[in-house]
């Protein structure tokens, strides 16, 4: 058995292979941290943006989440803020939850809202419309980019009410759901399906 008394490890420094083997190890290191980002399974990063209001789709409940304002000064929905398609999330590779909201605006703007969203952070999350059924379970954790999807945006926090803008080029018919992808390792945090309202 080789005992690494001070006069081998001197000897060992001295070698040119003893520095490119420890400069791969820091490098692989580096990399290591930088492409797992363990630190990211303590964090969390609250948004709080405000959520435009619509009225609920007939027959259905208003989402959950603040509260539509009523009063004689705030009592209608805007005129025009309509509602086209909305669902709830589910979990996938990590705990997921809240609503999802897809709106037209009055002016004709369409927004994706994340209610009372509450997912695990990561590396390189994302916020992707998909044309891919969501299905529970492993089965449906890599689904997401086998068909048509679009990216919105990074996803800007994992808890709390987000909005995210869908370009005016995006045909809204050809998407039935939404993801919360890590684009790094090509797989679902958790999805919601979006049903016609």
């Amino acid at each position: 058995m080789l005992r690494l008394t001070g006069g081998v490890v001197r000897r060992l420094l001295r070698t040119p292979v003893t520095w490119v083997a420890l400069a791969l190890l820091a490098v692989a290191g580096v990399f290591g941290l930088y492409w797992f980002q363990p630190w990211k399974l303590f964090t969390s990063n609250q948004v709080s943006d405000t959520v435009p209001i619509v009225a609920p789709a007939p027959g259905t409940a208003a989402p959950s989440g603040p509260a539509v304002p009523s009063g004689p000064a705030t009592s209608a929905v805007p005129a025009g803020n309509r509602l086209l398609a909305q669902g709830s999330f589910i979990t996938h590779e990590h705990a997921t939850s809240g609503d999802v909201q897809l709106v037209q605006l009055a002016d004709g703007r369409r927004q994706l809202v994340l209610r009372n969203l509450s997912t695990s952070d990561g590396p390189d999350l994302r916020v992707w419309l998909s044309d891919q059924a969501v299905v529970e379970g492993v089965a449906g954790w890599r689904v997401f980019d086998d068909g048509a999807w679009v990216e919105l945006a990074r996803l800007r926090g994992n808890k709390g009410n987000q909005v995210y803008d869908v370009p005016a080029g995006v045909d809204l018919s050809r998407y039935r759901s939404v993801s919360i992808w890590c684009k790094r390792f090509a797989v679902s945090f958790g999805a919601a399906p979006l049903s016609p309202a």
